[in-house]
């Protein structure tokens, strides 16, 4: 909770010598939760509180999300700070890697890892996923076309432009036009706003255009992970590595956010209908600090066990039904005065999850 981590922050900021500011979404299976432009004002809020500050010192995990909000983000600190430096506990990917190469150091554990950059296109002309509620899409991602388009010229070694243009045609069959056309932008885009990012860290133009092919193709899959030896080594990345007091911090503060969000452990409807009542309430991102509280992403609902009758002279089901009661953002701070905690709801509304 955040009251428990309080304490921990105190000790992360005496260490580095900054203002913590702490940024997680969550990647528990079913209460997903990503980068999005809904959390800019958060963290306006936030670095208001915190004021200008020699350094800041951003703690993140995330599995990525929105490149934009992930560039809106670094801009922002660093009107705030004149050194921005990226703690990662575990994992900062795709554009959490953004953010840490747009950073002028990155602290990494050694179970931490970076990932490749490579944006996928979601618009409502992606293609539909198959027995699928409605609107949901298949993600168009920028490599996979790359690699696509790549295999019929290298692997199969296509150079003909009619059957070259039969391929493209083949494609736009499944992934529409303007999808296509989306993706072209989104790898241009990319590759900019890396570019101009990594000037903080990387000085070297040549070496610059490397990291860039590699975050952005050359790494193979979006799957691939980065490690802090190849972050720093193969790479050229500036990348610290903690001692083992700051490592104990790093561990703690991450500990303590895993269990309060659930990481590892499968969202059971069926379990939770049966305690209190089937209320449940899942924090799924958090932006905190001790200065500005804790923005905590929040979706709450009932759970409960239903019979549904079947055909007649059949044994009825069972069946579990769920009623979202309430997902935004919370506030919460601590009085100083008496230490107690003060929730408030920011909004309903969220494109976090």
């Amino acid at each position: 909770m955040y009251t428990n981590r309080i304490e921990l922050y105190r000790k992360l900021e005496e260490n580095l010598g900054s203002k913590v500011l702490v940024y997680i979404t969550s990647d528990r299976a079913g209460f997903e939760a990503s980068i999005a432009q809904d959390v800019i004002d958060l963290f306006i809020n936030q670095l208001d509180s915190i004021g200008i500050q020699r350094k800041i010192s951003l703690y993140l995990y995330t599995r990525g999300g929105d490149t934009a909000a992930a560039w809106n983000i670094v801009n922002l600190l660093r009107q705030y700070c004149d050194e921005l430096e990226v703690v990662i506990p575990h994992k900062a990917h795709s554009a959490g890697t953004l953010i840490s190469i747009g950073a002028n150091s990155i602290i990494m554990t050694k179970q931490a890892t970076l990932g490749p950059i490579d944006p996928s296109v979601n618009t409502p002309l992606n293609p539909p996923i198959p027995n699928a509620p409605p609107q949901s899409n298949y993600p168009v991602s920028v490599e996979a076309v790359k690699g696509y388009l790549a295999f019929a010229k290298e692997e199969l070694s296509i150079k003909d432009d009619a059957a070259l243009s039969n391929i493209m045609i083949k494609l736009s069959e499944y992934v529409h036009p303007l999808v296509l056309g989306q993706v072209y932008r989104a790898r241009a885009q990319i590759k900019m706003l890396a570019e101009k990012l990594l000037t903080n860290q990387v000085t070297d133009n040549a070496k610059i255009k490397d990291i860039i092919s590699f975050l952005c193709s050359d790494s193979g899959s979006h799957d691939y992970t980065i490690n802090r030896r190849e972050a720093k080594e193969t790479l050229g990345l500036n990348v610290k590595k903690p001692d083992d007091n700051l490592y104990s911090i790093i561990k703690s503060i991450y500990d303590d956010i895993s269990t309060e969000l659930g990481f590892g452990f499968p969202f059971d409807p069926i379990a939770v209908s049966k305690i209190n009542g089937g209320a449940y309430s899942v924090t799924r991102a958090i932006i905190e600090s001790i200065d500005g509280g804790c923005d905590s992403f929040v979706t709450e609902g009932v759970i409960r066990q239903v019979t549904v009758s079947g055909v007649p002279g059949q044994v009825p089901q069972q069946a579990i039904q769920t009623t979202k009661t309430f997902e935004g953002w919370k506030h919460e701070t601590i009085n100083a005065i008496n230490d107690t905690t003060i929730i408030t709801d920011r909004t309903t509304e969220s494109t976090s999850n």
